[in-house]
């Protein structure tokens, strides 16, 4: 009985942070603005998109996002407007041109170095670098051996 009761409270969390209040009754524009949602990242959650956060500014973007919606903007002036109020951070993918070109090069560039750095220091090392014990550390080595 336990089990069913923890897989219906697990079925009946909430998907997302949408507010019954911020659903717009026309179907069609609320699942436009849930879609646009999903790609608008959460300005203090970070990582997350406005769908699932709650934070209040997430809340208010959400209601941007409706209301631009309801204006009659397309998904791309909803995102333009969205992108030139607060930067193109706000968006989950940015695309890959001018300053975020350096941040889509930067961890494909750091991997090639760091397989160049280990390619030349495995190739530099010798094989016969490892040397045989000394008399007096085999002699120590033998000590400790028999403790």
């Amino acid at each position: 009985m336990r089990w069913i009761v923890l897989i219906l409270c697990l079925l009946a969390a909430p998907v997302g942070a949408v507010e019954p209040d911020e659903i717009l009754a026309d179907p069609v524009l609320e699942q436009r603005a849930r879609d646009l949602s999903k790609g608008l990242r959460c300005l203090v959650c970070r990582n997350e998109h406005i769908d699932a956060s709650d934070a209040t500014l997430a809340r208010d973007l959400r209601l941007l996002v409706r209301e631009r919606l309801v204006a009659g903007d397309t998904d791309e002036q909803v995102v333009s407007y969205i992108v030139e109020r607060y930067g193109e951070f706000v968006l989950l993918n940015p695309p890959a041109k001018g300053s975020t070109l350096i941040l889509w090069l930067a961890g494909p560039g750091m991997l090639v170095l760091a397989g160049g750095i280990a390619f030349v220091y495995l190739r530099g090392r010798r094989p016969g670098a490892i040397t045989a014990l000394s008399g007096e550390e085999q002699a120590e080595l033998d000590k400790i051996m028999r403790q």
